[in-house]
């Protein structure tokens, strides 16, 4: 192994450490604020009204919705830890001392992306383990439910640090979740399935690429999808490598970095 790698990897382990600890330490504001929210979904949304709805595709309001649930979590939670945790070193300038310091881009971006994956499977691993005391669950395609779970945290991880990059204030980090992605969530087939949509809202939903996540996963674990779970896979696979090659070429130019 050349030097030149085993110093990047140094660095990529270190990143990746310091996301991870930072997570674990302050556990009061990035793990238990998600899981009490999404338990409280689980109360109104599956066993109160989703009583009265009976079933979804042959299975019941509460375990349709659950895996929808897990994949709003995770999305929500690799962005949000990414983007905060960039921005943030943005702001305090411990960005420059990294790009000034012998590691590649590579190892700073794959650093911050494991430390906002780890956070969102974590999250998701909980509410999950929270949906079993509402129903039980009996997974179908484990590796698919796996792939989809982490290429979706991978994709908004990416997405968020973008979103970082281009961030001026703290503010800004906000504007994406809450006029792109909470409304995508919501549309993308996590309460419900868009068999039950009309044209040309049928359609429309096709374009979002949340909803693709959501079946996915919801396949991996039901065995059901609204849409072909090998272009679902195909998709996020683009997404991935599009917004891995977008988010290099931003850190080569040093967009929003350097002053």
């Amino acid at each position: 192994m050349s030097s030149n790698l085993a110093a990047n990897l140094v660095a990529f382990r270190t990143i990746a450490r310091r996301e991870i600890v930072r997570i674990l330490r302050i556990w009061t504001q990035t793990l238990i604020p998600p899981v009490i929210t999404i338990t409280l979904y689980y109360v109104i949304f599956g066993k109160l009204i989703g009583g009265r709805i009976g079933t979804i595709e042959g299975y019941p309001y509460m375990q349709y919705l659950v895996p929808g649930m897990v994949m709003m979590s995770v999305i929500n939670n690799s962005y949000m830890n990414i983007s905060s945790s960039f921005f943030g070193a943005k702001f305090q300038r411990s960005v420059e001392e990294m790009l000034v310091a012998p590691m590649s881009n590579w190892a700073i971006l794959l650093g911050y992306v494991v430390g906002a994956v780890a956070r969102g499977l974590a999250v998701g691993a909980l509410v999950l383990v929270v949906a079993l005391f509402f129903t039980h669950l009996q997974v179908a395609h484990l590796l698919v439910a796996l792939v989809s779970v982490l290429l979706g945290a991978t994709i908004f991880a990416l997405a968020g640090f973008i979103n970082a990059i281009y961030a001026k204030k703290f503010d800004d980090i906000a504007l994406v979740p809450t006029f792109v992605i909470t409304p995508l969530t919501y549309l993308g087939g996590v309460f419900y399935s868009i068999k039950m949509l009309g044209e040309p809202w049928q359609a429309i939903s096709r374009a979002n690429p949340i909803l693709y996540m959501v079946n996915t996963f919801r396949f991996g674990v039901l065995g059901i999808s609204d849409v072909n779970v090998g272009t679902a896979l195909l998709v996020m696979v683009a997404f991935v490598v599009g917004l891995a090659l977008i988010a290099m070429q931003l850190l080569k130019r040093g967009v929003g970095l350097r002053s």
